[in-house]
This record gives structure tokens, sequence and C-alpha cells, in this order.
């Protein structure tokens, strides 16, 4: 967004992040195509991409977007984590032949489905995975980027369908931030399941933080909801904010994606 300074215009510099809750790559078609998620994150073009159910949930539990093919057809990386869940043939005696034989794809790219995409030219500082108090299993992840020399926060979550849940989850994130040894600018994005506007875990955010009003992202054929959240502390200023909203975004997924523009 340009502005003057000195009788000068200049521009300020400003980070796109996004948020997609990519259904495991499952379309409104019931059909599983990843090439299409990437189709809209190569559309969205943001800096940072929290994604949620971004692996499977079954079988080998790896990426629904093929690590091949994030690195062959577009221009990000995810954040290795270096984390996985234990899998059924894990637990029987030479059950990694058997994953094998069968030609399982374990490589995953998230913690319980929270997955974190950057541009590759985006400087990885430091990342973690967070323990979320849970009833259904649930998680999220972190990390502390340097984006066009910029420092920003990431976290990408996937709350609970309960509301008390999702209340102690979103309490679980504050607490991790707090204790973090960096201070910088900080951004919290994913599927919120919250469809109330200023209640429920929404509450717990204080006057620290403030949403990007996006608007609603689900369902992606006729959305009403807005589950999706970008979350913004104070330290940065929002831009702009929306829906993505295309032919593809709404066949890739039963969510919309959500992004704003921040200047830090």
């Amino acid at each position: 967004m340009p502005m003057a300074v000195g009788g000068e215009v200049t521009h300020r510099p400003t980070i796109t992040v996004a948020s997609y809750n990519m259904r495991k790559a499952i379309g409104t078609d019931r059909r599983r195509r990843p090439g299409r998620v990437l189709d809209v994150i190569n559309e969205i073009d943001a800096d940072v991409i929290a994604l949620q159910e971004a692996d499977r949930r079954f079988g080998g539990r790896g990426s629904a977007v093929p690590h091949d093919l994030i690195s062959g057809k577009s221009g990000y990386k995810p954040v290795v984590f270096g984390v996985s869940h234990s899998r059924l043939l894990q637990r029987i005696p030479y059950g990694h032949h058997a994953e094998k034989w069968l030609k399982l794809e374990t490589r995953n790219i998230g913690w319980h489905g929270n997955a974190l995409l950057v541009k590759n030219e985006v400087e990885i500082l430091d990342f973690a995975v967070l323990d979320l108090p849970m009833l259904e299993p649930r998680g999220a992840v972190l990390a502390e980027l340097s984006i066009g020399g910029q420092d920003l926060r990431v976290i990408g979550m996937h709350l609970d369908l309960s509301g008390l849940w999702r209340r102690r989850q979103m309490r679980a994130i504050l607490d991790h931030i707090a204790v973090r040894p960096q201070v910088m600018p900080t951004v919290i994005m994913g599927d919120t399941n919250e469809w109330r506007v200023a209640a429920g875990c929404l509450k717990e955010l204080g006057e620290n933080y403030r949403l990007a009003p996006t608007g609603p992202s689900f369902h992606a054929r006729r959305p009403v909801a807005a589950l999706d959240r970008i979350i913004v502390d104070t330290d940065l200023r929002i831009d702009a904010s929306g829906v993505h909203h295309s032919d593809a975004a709404r066949r890739a997924s039963d969510h919309l994606p959500v992004w704003a523009r921040l200047g830090v």
C-alpha cells in the first residue's frame, strides 16, 4: 500500500498469509485430486499458508498432496517438523516391510493434519509442534520465519468441534506463544470450528489480537459461516483481507481459503 513520506510516495512492505482447510484433497465432487489443491494454493500466492487436514487420516498417514507435486509444481516448501503419528502397521512385527509392500506413502507434512507451506525464499528460523488439550486428536504447528527481512511467527491450528475444548485449546496456544524465547509479530490462523463472531474461543484472545475481516468461507458451494480465521496481533496492520473465490477453490474442498495482507 503506498504512503507519502517527505512528499514522496513509497510502498510499505506487506506479507500475505492464508489459511486453507483442504479436506485431505477431497473436493466437493468427492474425488481426491491433490493437483486441484495445489492449483488453489498457487492462485492465492501467499508468502505462507496454513493447511488443515493436510495429511491422510488412515493408511500410511502420508501427505494428501504428494511431496514431489509440491516441489515440482509450486514455489513452496513445507516446514518440516520431524514428527509423525503412529500407524497401525507399526504395531505389528515387520510392519514397515508391509508398508513398503503395499506402497503406502508415509511421509506426512504436518501434525494432526496441520501443516505450513512457505515460499522457497522464506527463511525458517525455528519451528515447533504444539500438543493441545483434546477430546479428539488435535494439535497445532508453529514456525518463526524471516520473510523479505521481516520476522513473523505463524501458528496453524484446527480446533475441536466442542466449544469447551476449543476455549482450552486457544488458551494453550496463547500460553505457548507467551513462553517463546523470541518476541515477534504473530499470526494465528486455521479452522476454528467457531460459528460465533465474538464469543467462544475467540473471547480468549483479549485485547492483544484482532480478527482479519475475511468473511464466510464454509461451505465452499454457498459460504455462510466464517469458520476459517486469521487472527493478528496488534503489532501488525491489516491492509486487506478476504476469501479466495475461484472455480478451482469451489471444487477442491468444502472450505474456501481465507487470506490477509499484513504490514509489519
